[in-house]
């Protein structure tokens, strides 16, 4: 079995970040307490977002274990999407005696409890799915996962005698809990229950589940087929026994009998997509019992989307050698040594890559980024041509060959010296990028000089690798900005000098002679989100006692990296806001007079869809319609792009409820026309962090849809946590309606709040700009 990412460190909820609608504070991470057993955490809280906890639960003893095991097994082998956690209780049986279940899925829990009523009392988690170890799994769950009202269960048909037919939900038949619905009075009561009718113990909360979902084994006598819509066939007799009468049932149950090879090679095997956590859980083991180049690719493939890029390199490395019959292999294999910085092998295996036709194109998109990191930029034209020879219609060849074309250099002026300029260290969006990537650069240095051009700034991309070339051009200038943004991250352009965005090694960031400023910069770890901590710990460590200043964008930040640094260092960390909050403060004569237009600017996200929107994307997709609906009619609602695939939620939309909005696509857009469309807008609404740090520092008012945590840390860091509601709120509609109408109600009033919420904003700002200009020295 591989290693476990390192979990994450101790501590409490970041204090204040609250989400309005969300768990913010003082909930247990789920699965820490696993009897016996480390297990890995996110390295994120997810009560900052609100993203809802999931968990199965069986309650049993110690007959109960195998019927468990086929349990676990039919849940992945139908579902082979899904791996929530999987809470075990149980009467205080050994540790060991979950050895085989935990072979069968990587997130097990287990927790002592006197007896089956304790699901309802399940810390820790927001929705619980409670099942029976007598129970397979024969369809799709997903609509159980999406449900989010009270307390689902099966009112089950039973035979009264005399009195005929009358419906029931049995004490142990398959529930849906949402926890916010249960109170202390009925999480008691069904403890209460003497009879077969947990039904009136549930008043007021029962949401009635259609029978497919926990259909009754007796049902399917005298060899009664299996129905085809049946998702959850529960036994409540001898289970796999082969009773008279009961053959396909009996054998619907054996399918799942297998042995743990059995059960890997057939998981492995399934089409579609699977999960990365229970792919990366079965298929190692499998590929050392039968290794194959196909399943080693398959392993290697699951590591790299987990950042696990050396245990990748690891597994495909010893099968794939210099194979010219393994294109993709070699394509793999390139790009996770990339990512570990590894870059003549990288080089090398792209090459066997591009060999072949079908993968050339890929392939030589790689070597183009990989040649720009390294500073080549000719060879990175070449190879992005000759991706074009094999697919002209190929983008990503075409983003590099237009990227790396010669510049013509712009003509010194006298003066001109790398000594009278600054160092800009950051990430320069181009093309169809981001937006807010674009904005932001500009944003920067206009806090340092009025020039934001090449002639006051020398420009280093933050992932091009520093070498000694490109220290020595680091060295030449009066100081080195690092930021801003969201530089904190480990998977964006992985490298394995740092672990972060910035592509330097060590010993390079300690040669570092010019003052260096960390200015703006975010920890932008999404919820739910594991990776290795310890080469950023350590990177990290050098950075801060490098830098003459190092300031974070929010609090929340401030505080995750404090986590990881030694107690010495942790004052050094402080608090510099996003510039482009404060944009109307650094230019006053552009938003002297601001003309309002009657819009309202909408924007969605969508990079990580699974870690933004969990099992919930389909109730924020028809909450925001519901509110958007209201909004059309005293505004015009517009839908802000930022890049070309947030254009995802006007298409959903349109399909799914009938609603087209007119499209604003910033990323075609200058710097100049996103803020004069941003600042002319009435209300902005925006699931980007620029979506809404923009607009705010333009004037304009906002409400932010949290997916993120960075986005509930700078609310907290203004005062304004009612001005973000989680995508996972189960009012969404209704408060973002009411919110957004109160806004537009009383306008005046939100923008004079806008301001004020500025001032302190400007105040950190102004006072870290004047220390700065003093660490850097006169121009």
């Amino acid at each position: 079995m591989t290693p476990s990412p390192e979990p994450s460190s101790p501590g409490s909820h970041v204090s204040g970040s609250s989400v309005s609608g969300a768990h913010v504070s003082g909930s247990s991470v789920p699965g820490s307490s696993v009897s016996g057993r480390s297990v890995s955490v996110a390295d994120d809280r997810s009560a900052v977002t609100g993203r809802r906890r999931i968990a199965f639960a069986v309650h049993t003893d110690r007959d109960g274990l195998p019927g468990l095991a086929t349990l676990l097994r039919s849940l992945a082998l139908t579902n082979p999407g899904v791996c929530e956690d999987f809470v075990v209780l149980h009467p205080g049986l050994p540790d060991a005696s979950f050895d085989a279940a935990r072979r069968l899925h990587p997130r097990l829990v287990t927790r002592r409890a006197k007896d089956r009523t304790d699901v309802f009392r399940l810390e820790g988690y927001d929705t619980v799915v409670a099942l029976t170890p007598a129970t397979i799994v024969l369809g799709s769950l997903d609509e159980l996962l999406r449900m989010r009202h009270g307390v689902g269960a099966v009112r089950q048909l039973l035979c009264a005698g005399e009195a005929g037919e009358r419906r029931a939900v049995l004490p142990d038949g398959l529930l849906v809990i949402q926890r916010a619905d249960v109170d202390d009075a009925l999480t008691d009561r069904p403890a209460d229950v003497t009879g077969d009718d947990l039904g009136p113990a549930l008043a007021g909360a029962l949401a009635p589940l259609d029978a497919r979902y926990d259909f009754l084994a007796r049902r399917l006598h005298d060899d009664t087929p299996v129905p085809g819509h049946v998702a959850v066939l529960r036994f409540t007799g001898p289970v796999g026994t082969g009773a008279p009468g009961y053959g396909p049932a009996t054998e619907a149950w054996r399918r799942f009998e297998m042995s743990d090879e059995e059960f890997r090679a057939a998981y492995c095997a399934l089409p579609g997509r699977k999960h990365p956590d229970l792919l990366a859980h079965c298929a190692p083991p499998l590929l050392a019992a039968r290794p194959s180049l196909d399943l080693a690719r398959t392993v290697a493939d699951v590591h790299r989307q987990q950042g696990r890029y050396d245990e990748a390199v690891a597994v495909l490395a010893p099968v794939v050698g210099d194979r010219l019959d393994a294109p993709r292999c070699h394509e793999t294999l390139g790009v996770c040594l990339m990512a570990l910085s590894r870059y003549d092998e990288a080089e090398a295996h792209l090459l066997l890559a591009a060999a072949s036709p079908d993968v050339a194109p890929r392939a030589f998109a790689q070597l183009a980024r990989l040649a720009w990191l390294r500073g080549r930029e000719a060879q990175a034209h070449a190879y992005a041509r000759e991706g074009l020879d094999a697919d002209p219609t190929d983008g990503g060849c075409h983003s590099w060959y237009v990227r790396t074309r010669p510049d013509v250099p712009e003509p010194r002026r006298p003066g001109d010296t790398p000594a009278r300029q600054l160092a800009h260290v950051a990430l320069f969006a181009e093309g169809q990028e981001n937006a807010g990537d674009k904005v932001l650069p500009e944003a920067v240095r206009s806090c340092f000089e009025d020039d934001t051009g090449p002639r006051r700034w020398y420009q280093q991309p933050v992932h091009r690798l520093v070498d000694e070339e490109a220290l020595e051009q680091l060295n030449a200038r009066r100081g080195i900005v690092v930021g801003g943004g969201g530089l904190f991250l480990p998977d964006t352009s992985p490298n394995g000098n740092s672990h972060w965005q910035w592509n330097i090694p060590d010993d390079l960031l300690a040669r570092v002679s010019a003052p260096l400023a960390v200015f703006a910069v975010g920890y932008n770890v999404f919820d739910g989100q594991l990776y290795r901590r310890g080469r950023f710990a350590e990177s990290l460590r050098v950075l801060v006692e490098r830098s003459a200043f190092f300031g974070l964008r929010n609090h929340g930040s401030i505080d995750r990296v404090r986590e990881l640094l030694p107690a010495g260092l942790r004052d050094r960390v402080r608090y510099q806001p996003c510039p482009t909050t404060v944009a109307r403060r650094l230019d006053p004569e552009r938003f002297a007079s601001v003309e309002r237009s009657d819009t309202v600017l909408v924007n969605c996200a969508y990079d990580r869809a699974g870690l933004r929107f969990g099992h919930d994307y389909g109730h924020f997709l028809t909450q925001t319609a519901t509110a958007l609906r209201s909004l059309r009619e005293r505004a015009d609602v517009r839908y802000a792009a930022h890049m070309p695939a947030d254009e995802k939620f006007v298409h959903d939309l349109r399909r799914e409820h009938g609603i087209a909005l007119p499209v604003e696509q910033l990323y075609d857009m200058s710097n100049d026309t996103v803020r004069a469309l941003y600042g002319s807008a009435r209300l902005v609404i925006g699931m980007r962090g620029h979506a809404g740090m923009i607009p705010f520092g333009c004037g304009t008012p906002i409400l932010s849809l949290v997916s993120h945590p960075k986005l509930a840390y700078f609310l907290s860091d203004i005062g304004r946590p009612e001005w973000g509601l989680s995508v996972h709120d189960r009012e969404l509609g209704p408060r973002l309606t009411e919110r957004a109408s109160s806004i537009l109600d009383d306008h005046a009033a939100a923008v004079a709040d806008v301001h004020a919420a500025q001032e302190i904003l400007w105040k950190t700002t102004r006072s870290n700009i004047e220390e700065l200009r003093k660490t850097f020295g006169p121009s």
